[in-house]
């Protein structure tokens, strides 16, 4: 018993020479930190438990799995976000289709008819124009992109339908300077909202007017200018104001984000201009 006792004893001074005890339980296991000062007297305890350690570590591994599921999370709100914007281009794009207004097709019908009774051959090429510009609408604008031969032949044929409806006073000039040979692309009805703008507000009834449409490309650059008489519409007559302009800026932003430079404005001689430059 003595030397039981002796060897317990001799425990007990390793473990104060230490300055760390053991106590064991069925639940759980603690490590007893203790400090002394020189004169012996008790300074503080640290209490470190193995269950706070498994606490600790369910912890740690809870955080990893809601971390890895919020990036999960995060990365299908990212993938609805490009999915909602595709879907809205997609349905501006549908808009820009029907641009073209039932009222402009009625004029057209009507003038092909007067025109008819005028001069035959003139009325068979209105026609046919009036036939490529519904097709482009409906059909050849199902594409990302178009080439841009297609696009100004679809210009040329809305322009050309434009000048039946235009009276003496109005002047209207096209230039189309492109290389057919580039097989250059273009998103499809870029430029039609600018060609619409310049005549809507270029032309006023009684006065002087003009409308200057161009489109040119070169090795780096499709630029397409619109210049016309400023003819602000009255504030009775501004539906729809501004809309196809900011659809423009819309699908600009999207298709050709830094890759576009788009001025427009006012000059001293009362000229509207658009010039917009699209980076190859």
């Amino acid at each position: 018993m003595h030397k039981k006792g002796g060897k317990r004893k001799g425990r007990k001074d390793t473990a104060r020479a230490t300055g760390i005890c053991n106590v064991r339980s069925s639940e759980k296991t603690v490590l007893h930190f203790r400090k002394t000062t020189r004169d012996g007297k008790k300074t503080s305890y640290f209490w470190f438990s193995t269950t706070i350690l498994g606490s600790l570590n369910l912890i740690l591994a809870a955080s990893v799995a809601f971390a890895l599921r919020s990036k999960e999370h995060i990365a299908e709100l990212e993938e609805r976000q490009r999915e909602a914007e595709m879907a809205r281009q997609e349905a501006e794009l549908a808009g820009l289709r029907n641009s073209i207004s039932p009222h402009f097709l009625l004029n057209t019908l009507n003038n092909i008819y007067a025109l008819a009774q005028i001069d035959a051959g003139r009325t068979q090429s209105a026609v046919l124009q009036l036939s490529r510009l519904l097709r482009h609408i409906l059909y050849d604008n199902r594409q990302e992109k178009v080439s841009l031969c297609s696009e100004c032949d679809f210009l040329k044929d809305y322009i050309d339908l434009m000048k039946l409806r235009m009276p003496k006073n109005v002047k209207v000039s096209t230039v189309i300077d492109i290389d057919t040979d580039a097989n250059t692309t273009v998103a499809p009805l870029i430029f039609i909202s600018l060609v619409e703008n310049a005549f809507k507000h270029g032309v006023a009834a009684g006065l002087p007017s003009f409308v200057a449409i161009t489109v040119t490309e070169d090795e780096r650059n499709i630029v397409c200018r619109t210049e016309n008489s400023n003819n602000p519409k009255s504030s009775a007559d501004r539906s729809g104001h501004g809309i196809g302009l900011q659809l423009v800026k819309q699908r600009l932003d999207a298709l050709y984000a830094g890759r576009f430079t788009w001025e427009k404005g006012v000059s001293q001689d009362n000229v509207y201009y658009s010039y917009l430059t699209i980076k190859k």
